[in-house]
């Protein structure tokens, strides 16, 4: 999994996380697990597309694989529908046929499937490592914490929780049980302004930089507007008076992929490329949206990619993954990856071919492994900030 200077117009430059960032290594302070029962095939064996194959054949439609847009190509061959975390938990609900929902993506996506999808459907994680380090960067604890700071404050009754898909099932069910909605990257506007609605003030969980863009740059709310709380310190390193002031009460949390763009890196393309169009995700720093010709979502750049002009010339601000696989397929464009360096999600790529196969042959032989259960009561507060989001207009 390397980029080439002729197809992506980056020269990698090798970090002390390469290893991490190829899925190659785990970080056990931020991942689920670090572990996957089992021996795995190894990845050289020259069999493993023949035996990935025969074993979905076999398992026929019992089981229904979900590939998320980051995952690797080797992967997304076999995955029967592809698209960002949501849209695949609501294909998992529409296939109540399937026994085995074999999600490739990571933990929290699994969970939302998990909810969505009938009682009688298991959901699969090939990997447990496979977590999402901004998801964990909020745990229930904290949050339950910061809810007692906004309470002392005497503003929680004036605040509306919104959280972003790419949470814990935990964190939506927080969110849900206060009256909040849960958003993705496609729909944060239409979040943020019926949130507005119902209360004063939204906290927002857990990736700062998207609330802050859809706030500021979408809604037109000033950086004053919003506050950024730190669940590692006291009161969320924020004063009663701060809190009380602000609208958008952003959580100190973010992607480590899209975190690491940078102006320098916008700057950097435009002097290469001329004409350049640099279109990022809006989980990208502010300074970094500001700086872009274009914004939006997963499956807006997607979007974007098959309206562009032939011969038009892009630079891409998300997973090196999606990246490499929109310049393959816009062979008539010009499409680099925004930074200069390898810029995988470390987690997403811990599915890979073996873990794919392990996981299916598995199925063959009667064993279900790495099931993901959302026990009920989080279940049910979490489905109740889906179905709110499901109902915005």
């Amino acid at each position: 999994m390397t980029t080439t200077t002729e197809t992506y117009g980056v020269d990698p430059t090798p970090t002390p996380l390469a290893l991490l960032l190829l899925g190659r290594e785990a970080d056990p302070n931020s991942e689920r697990g670090v572990e996957c029962p089992g021996d795995l095939p190894a990845a050289s064996d020259p069999d493993l597309v023949e035996r990935a194959r025969a074993a979905k054949e076999a398992l026929g439609e019992r089981v229904f694989i979900l590939g998320h847009h980051y995952q690797r190509d080797e992967v997304i061959e076999f995955a029967d529908v592809t698209g960002d975390s949501f849209k695949l938990a609501r294909d998992a609900a529409a296939r109540p046929e399937a026994e085995f929902i074999v999600f490739c993506g990571v933990h929290f996506m699994a969970e939302s499937a998990d909810i969505l999808t009938g009682a009688t459907q298991q959901v699969i994680l090939p990997d447990l490592a496979a977590g999402c380090s901004m998801a964990d960067m909020a745990t229930a604890e904290q949050v339950a914490e910061c809810w007692d700071v906004l309470t002392d404050a005497g503003i929680a009754d004036v605040t509306v929780p919104v959280s972003y898909m790419n949470s814990s099932a935990d964190i939506k069910a927080f969110t849900g049980k206060h009256g909040g909605t849960i958003c993705t990257s496609s729909n944060a506007e239409r979040a943020l302004q019926w949130a507005f609605e119902q209360g004063q003030k939204v906290l927002f969980l857990p990736d700062q930089h998207l609330g802050r863009n859809t706030a500021v740059r979408d809604m037109g709310l000033s950086l004053d507007d919003c506050v950024l709380y730190n669940p590692h310190k006291p009161n969320g390193g924020l004063t009663v008076e701060q809190l009380r002031d602000a609208k958008m009460i952003l959580w100190r949390g973010h992607c480590s992929v899209h975190g690491r763009f940078s102006v320098d890196s916008v700057n950097d393309v435009r002097a290469r490329i001329p004409g350049v169009n640099v279109l990022v995700h809006p989980e990208c720093k502010h300074e970094v949206v500001s700086a872009a010709d274009m914004v939006g979502s997963t499956e807006y750049i997607i979007k974007a990619l098959d309206a562009a002009e032939p011969g038009s010339k892009w630079a891409i601000g998300t997973e090196l993954n999606l990246v490499r696989r929109l310049a393959k397929a816009h062979p008539d464009k010009e499409v680099v990856f925004l930074d200069r360096a390898v810029c995988f999600c470390s987690t997403m790529n811990r599915i890979d071919l073996p873990h794919l196969v392990w996981t299916l042959e598995s199925l063959v032989e009667g064993r279900v492994p790495n099931v993901i259960t959302v026990d009920p009561e989080t279940e049910k507060y979490a489905r109740a900030a889906l179905d709110r989001m499901l109902a915005l207009p």
